[in-house]
């Protein structure tokens, strides 16, 4: 099966190159990687430069410098890059972010999963930082695919539009569950997993202003009350103890006490709560017969 990818990246110098050389060892690479520079003023674009002499199957192009930040950003960036590749032949298509690096056969891997199941919408692996692993420090499910690394089977990211831009971030999600809905099957496969350098917020001017609007996300993309009291809990336990929980109540409690529209579809939300009610009913039933909560496989 052919391949391939788009990276939006703004200012990534720090990362990137970490990214190319992974990429660019692959055993098994794509028949076209689109770089898109979004408007950096760093030397990210000079660092692709350098890659793209040896390889033709890595393209930049550019977008101007924009002076708000947003995550509608990231989507605008990824579907000018589409505009470029759409035309060629392939079967895959994936969103690589340009902080990470994986293994050498990390694709051949991912790609052959979609032969192998048929019905296979989006794919992608478990993520892990220097202190922090999906599978460990989160409910992981195993239904959910990063964003940093999704693949799409072409027929799939055409029947859920590809990505819709969303200020408040969250367009991978949006992909991952439009897909189930529309009866895809999604999956991260934990034999591999992407390492990804940037901490998870670290964009942000901080640790807690990054919490309070990861709860102020998980408002705006449906969460159910009842999970958000678990997910609340659980991250009180993890660093920074009590505080990061508390932080993620309060952005989840500001938005529905400001009644914070929500531009996700109500049909969405509906199916993503139900999808949490019975995660909870799962991960609590485990509970009460292991007295550990287990990831959902």
């Amino acid at each position: 099966m052919k391949y391939v990818l788009i990276t939006p990246a703004r200012n990534e110098e720090a990362f990137i190159r970490k990214t190319l050389d992974s990429m660019v060892a692959q055993t098994l690479l794509p028949e076209r990687w689109v770089i898109v520079d979004d408007g950096s003023t760093d030397r990210t674009t000079e660092i692709v430069k350098n890659y793209t002499k040896n390889h033709s199957w890595i393209q930049l192009i550019h977008r101007p410098q924009r002076l708000d930040r947003n995550f509608a950003g990231k989507a605008h960036a990824f579907n000018a890059g589409f505009e470029r590749i759409r035309s060629l032949p392939f079967d895959v298509i994936g969103n690589l972010d340009a902080d990470i690096s994986f293994e050498r056969d990390y694709f051949a891997f991912l790609v052959d999963k979609f032969s192998e199941f048929p019905k296979l919408g989006v794919a992608g692996t478990p993520m892990q930082e220097a202190k922090y692993h999906a599978m460990k420090d989160s409910f992981y499910n195993e239904n959910d695919v990063f964003g940093a690394c999704q693949l799409f089977r072409r027929a799939c990211f055409e029947d859920v539009g590809g990505y819709t831009p969303i200020k408040w971030g969250g367009i991978d999600w949006v992909a991952v569950r439009t897909a189930r809905l529309k009866g895809w099957q999604t999956r991260s496969f934990s034999d591999k997993f992407f390492y990804h350098h940037r901490h998870m917020g670290a964009t942000e001017s901080n640790t807690w202003k990054a919490r309070f609007d990861y709860g102020r996300k998980d408002y705006f993309l449906g969460n159910h009350p009842l999970w958000q009291v678990f997910r609340v809990s659980f991250q009180m336990v993890k660093r920074p103890y009590v505080v990061g929980g508390l932080l993620l109540l309060s952005g989840y409690c500001y938005s529905l006490a400001a009644r914070m529209e929500r531009s996700v579809a109500e049909e969405l939300v509906t199916f993503h709560r139900h999808e949490q009610l019975e995660r909870l009913k799962h991960l609590l039933v485990g509970f009460l017969r292991t007295g550990r909560f287990r990831p959902q496989r």
